[in-house]
């Protein structure tokens, strides 16, 4: 995305707010994006402070802070990318792991019985959707399990990415790929819930999805530097864990 369509997408999200500095912008990974509607809910009936909620990949929503996104707080869905913020001085505070996520094998037509890692090498999987593993932790954790099976030299040619895990989720749902790997918080969300039949993909053939959250130096500066504090510190707060622990993370 070019700097011109960033500032295009930041002018339209800030038109809407009749107060928008007053309003906490909160960039949020695709696949977190479910559960941050509920905390939003919660943060905004306990503080009446109002939230703004901008929903990517990981990789895309670094890509905007760096090229000055005027976000608040920035929740990721590892920890690479925070880090990165951090080392080069977006933020005065080291990111924060906020829950640890969980990988799932997931298909519209294919019954649970049946679904195992193996049946993506058969003829009943043409398109395998996984979000794409170079800017979305979940589809690197799809590739890390594929090949700890060694399934990822027969499954490679069948790969479909999403640019979230989002559009992964649509691929899936919609039947446009067979199977897909994709995020336990995704499948138990209201909106996807009952779609279709998932597996829960054994964690030890890919690294720990860690999750983490940053605070953003812009906020700082900014007269929502308070409510932006405040927000950040409900994400870790045992009402927020409550949320993130309903939609399966750990």
């Amino acid at each position: 995305m070019n700097k011109l369509r960033i500032l295009a997408l930041f002018a339209t999200l800030l038109a809407g707010c009749s107060k928008p500095t007053e309003k906490i912008i909160v960039a949020t990974a695709a696949n977190v994006q479910y559960v941050m509607k509920e905390i939003q809910q919660e943060f905004e009936k306990e503080s009446g402070k109002k939230i703004e909620i901008v929903v990517a990949s990981s990789g895309k929503l670094t890509t905007q802070i760096r090229e000055g996104a005027p976000f608040d707080v920035f929740v990721s869905a590892d920890t690479k990318y925070p880090n990165e913020i951090f080392k080069n001085g977006g933020s005065d505070l080291k990111p924060e792991v906020y829950a640890t996520g969980t990988l799932v094998l997931w298909a519209k037509d294919i019954p649970e019985t049946d679904l195992k890692p193996e049946v993506l090498t058969t003829d009943k999987v043409k398109k395998i959707a996984i979000p794409n593993p170079k800017i979305a932790p979940y589809g690197e954790a799809a590739v890390q399990a594929l090949q700890t099976l060694k399934l990822y030299g027969q499954t490679e040619r069948k790969l479909v990415y999403g640019e979230s895990i989002a559009q992964t989720a649509q691929y899936i749902t919609t039947g446009s790929a067979e199977a897909g790997f994709n995020a336990l918080s995704i499948v138990l969300s209201p909106e996807m819930k009952g779609k279709g039949h998932y597996t829960i993909v054994d964690s030890t053939l890919y690294k720990p999805i860690q999750q983490a959250a940053i605070l953003l130096k812009h906020s700082k500066a900014s007269p929502k530097k308070e409510s932006s504090e405040a927000f950040y510190k409900f994400l870790y707060s045992p009402k927020a864990k409550a949320i993130f622990k309903k939609y399966g993370y750990k």
